[in-house]
């Protein structure tokens, strides 16, 4: 048994005991999650984000911060190290992104709470990690949505219909390709949706394929989104200058330690 699929069979406990009690961020700060670390992710100026110009058919983007740095990393250990103790600060971010994504939209039936749609992984990479790492966030994402008062759900009704291949190496044009058609809505699940604001969520967005094509299966199901949320995005945007400490919000007072 490995241990990415341990973690995720006892909650990640094991695991997270097992990793160096180093920032997963920085490397430097003591802990999983250092302070400065912290910082990027719970003052992120989440905001319009994505790729430019966006793909065919990807509803508004909305993502906490930059994609490279101490975000990346985090990112990367929570995905693919099994460091699950880290969901609940990444999911913070996530609901930060789902907030601006929610503010930007159409207004929705008052009360009505959110409905939060994770991109799901494949069969294969759940197997290999132990761990949804997409439904993982969204569910944090919305406990902390519900706390701040903001009624949220989370609903897993996509469904791969057909295998892909491995993404890696793919240019942006052959993504798409490669994804479209890959996505469905489950049988008997998009009477849950009808009437309600949806909003797409993953942890990173780089060229918009996945999205864009959770989109579609969306759409053919009559359940369009009304944006797409996520905690990082390749692509810049003003504000962020290319910089990972860059966005963090003006309002995150106190000397801030910049990550190595």
């Amino acid at each position: 048994m490995t241990a990415p699929r341990t973690a995720g069979l006892l909650g990640g406990g094991l695991l997270d005991l097992l990793l160096p009690a180093r920032c997963a961020g920085c490397g430097e700060g003591a802990g999983q999650l250092c302070p400065a670390c912290r910082a990027l992710l719970t003052c992120a100026a989440a905001g319009p984000a994505g790729p430019e110009p966006p793909p065919d058919g990807l509803p508004p983007v909305h993502a906490a911060a930059p994609y490279g740095g101490p975000v990346r990393n985090l990112l990367i250990a929570h995905k693919e190290r099994g460091a699950l103790r880290l969901a609940r600060p990444l999911g913070s971010a996530l609901a930060a992104a789902v907030r601006s994504a929610d503010a930007a939209g159409a207004p929705g039936a008052p009360g009505a709470p959110l409905l939060l749609v994770p991109v799901p992984s494949t069969r294969r990479s759940v197997r290999e990690r132990g761990h949804d790492p997409a439904l993982r966030l969204a569910r944090a994402a919305a406990r902390e949505l519900r706390r701040a008062g903001r009624p949220a759900r989370v609903a897993p009704v996509l469904r791969h219909a057909r295998r892909v291949a491995d993404q890696a190496g793919l240019s942006a044009a052959e993504r798409h390709r490669n994804l479209h058609g890959a996505l469905a809505v489950r049988p008997h699940t998009a009477a849950l949706l009808h009437g309600r604001p949806v909003v797409l969520v993953d942890d990173l967005v780089t060229t918009g394929a996945s999205l864009a094509e959770a989109a579609r299966a969306l759409r053919a199901a009559g359940c369009p989104p009304r944006a797409a949320a996520t905690v990082a995005a390749t692509a810049r945007r003003s504000g962020w200058a290319g910089d990972p400490r860059s966005g963090v919000a003006q309002e995150c007072r106190g000397p801030v330690r910049q990550p190595g």
